[in-house]
């Protein structure tokens, strides 16, 4: 019993660990749809002469625009594998603890499923 409860808390820490992972997906999200806009909009707006061309400007701004591509693709793949861990993960948690032969503490101490 003592060993299921271990395996139980380590993967429980997994679990944990993962959902932290999941969390700093979404902000790497948020940051490669931040460069990909802040470069299309500098880029348009030297396009459209609001802005004057500056060489490394426009540079700095398409490698923004290309990058947030590129990181989103990548993140989306790690974001989506990380998800399915946590499921099956969750879902070995779950058949862990239904293995278990839990009892009610207290007058009727009956088995729970």
């Amino acid at each position: 019993m003592d060993e299921d409860a271990s395996d139980i808390a380590r993967l429980e820490a997994h679990i944990e660990a993962l959902r932290d992972s999941i969390a700093r997906c979404r902000k790497i999200a948020l940051a490669a749809k931040l460069a990909v806009g802040a470069g299309a909009v500098w880029l348009a707006l030297t396009v459209f002469g609001l802005v004057p061309f500056v060489t490394s400007l426009v540079v700095a701004a398409m490698a923004a625009a290309i990058g947030g591509v590129v990181l989103a693709g990548s993140n989306s793949t790690t974001w989506q594998q990380t998800e399915a861990r946590l499921a099956a993960s969750e879902a070995m948690r779950a058949e862990m603890i239904g293995r278990m032969e839990l009892r009610v503490v207290g007058k009727d101490s009956r088995m729970l499923h």
